[in-house]
């Protein structure tokens, strides 16, 4: 900084001002010290200022998304919205298992991040919360519902996953199977949760036996989908509740020559990136990623800026979005078959669901870009 502030001819002060934008500094003063510091390829220390400000500019994310491919893109979305805030992002992938998040979590804070971005493992979760309640770490979670003690982002999933169901039943179907996530996730829960209520409103009965667990992965989705095709009456359309699972059932549908949809309607939670090339296209509700790591990183930085850790917790619950294509056996272009209706919003009724079980909730209009913000909690 001496060096830069030498060859612009200014105070050192001036050079610390323009790096960290901490006073107005003249155009022309400004432009000087830009010149300096481009001509001796001056890089400001971020970890010798952390020492002296406490701050690292720093994002921990904690998820599996080295295993589950719907975090992929998260991340990818987190990293992009807090580096236009001037944050820089470190993964530590948790692998779905509390151990690894724990060891995530503590290799975070060793690294001294400012706040933590976290999708909690299935398991029992308390070892991880409690520390990071205990060490006052600013945390936003993501997608699955855990501890009312936290900042929460995700995605509305009964009614949206309803909406796929009742869309199969408006189509005549009576025997829908569902590849179901993996078990102790409250987004599991919910989608199953979907299903039934979409079945309840048709008087169709509910039999656990057409509900097989998928494990939110493509190999043991496979498996599943062989469970369901091997039952003295299988179903004639499924319903696959995460887009790696997606992948799984779609290798067990070709390796026995099943066609979709003329042998079986098929629709899936979770879009794909290549979900258009497939033939046929798949019918899908889609999720807002770049919606969820937006919300979620400005709920993550408004906590670090104002260190206020003990006030109200927020929730926001954004829709997912019903995107008609054929793989359920409508043609292309065919209008839906007035099944689909929107999902109530608001907060009495994200609060009344979580009363009948945490982390079930209703919010926003299906297809709409509004996200359903539950006061606070």
């Amino acid at each position: 900084m001496a060096d830069v502030a030498r060859r612009a001819g200014v105070a050192a002060s001036t050079v610390s001002h323009v790096v960290n934008g901490t006073r107005p500094v003249s155009a022309v003063l400004r432009q000087r010290v830009l010149d300096a510091i481009e001509e001796t390829g001056y890089v400001p220390n971020r970890v010798a200022r952390s020492l002296v400000t406490s701050d690292t500019h720093l994002i921990g994310i904690v998820m599996s998304a080295l295993t589950n491919r719907f975090f992929v893109p998260v991340v990818s979305a987190i990293d992009r919205v807090g580096r236009r805030h001037g944050y820089s992002s470190v993964l530590a992938d948790s692998r779905d298992r509390v151990d690894s998040e724990v060891e995530a979590v503590n290799t975070l804070l060793s690294r001294r991040v400012d706040g933590i971005v976290l999708a909690p493992a299935p398991g029992d979760r308390r070892q991880v919360l409690d520390r990071l309640v205990a060490e006052e770490v600013p945390t936003v979670l993501i997608d699955r519902w855990a501890d009312g003690r936290f900042d929460w982002v995700g995605v509305e999933n009964v009614d949206a996953t309803a909406n796929l169901v009742r869309h199969l039943i408006a189509l005549g179907h009576t025997r829908i199977g569902l590849v179901s996530g993996m078990r102790g996730l409250s987004t599991t829960e919910e989608r199953v949760a979907g299903y039934r209520l979409a079945l309840d409103e048709a008087n169709l009965a509910y039999s656990p036996s057409l509900v097989v667990p998928g494990k939110s992965s493509a190999g043991p989705a496979e498996q599943a989908l062989g469970a369901l095709l091997d039952r003295p009456q299988p179903p004639t359309a499924i319903v696959s509740a995460n887009n790696y699972m997606t992948i799984g059932v779609l290798q067990g549908l070709r390796k026995r020559g099943i066609r979709v949809p003329d042998d079986m309607a098929l629709v899936a939670y979770d879009d794909l990136d290549f979900a258009e090339l497939l033939q046929p296209r798949l019918t899908v509700v889609a999720q807002p990623v770049a919606q969820i790591a937006t919300e979620a990183v400005n709920l993550l930085i408004k906590r670090i800026a104002n260190r206020d850790l003990a006030g109200p917790r927020q929730v926001i619950r954004l829709p997912g979005t019903f995107v008609h294509r054929e793989s359920c056996g409508c043609p292309s272009g065919a209008p839906l078959a007035g099944s689909v209706k929107p999902a109530e919003g608001g907060p009495s009724q994200e609060r009344k669901a979580r009363a009948e079980a945490p982390g079930r909730g209703r919010g926003g209009l299906a297809g709409s870009d509004k996200p359903t913000v539950v006061g606070m909690s």
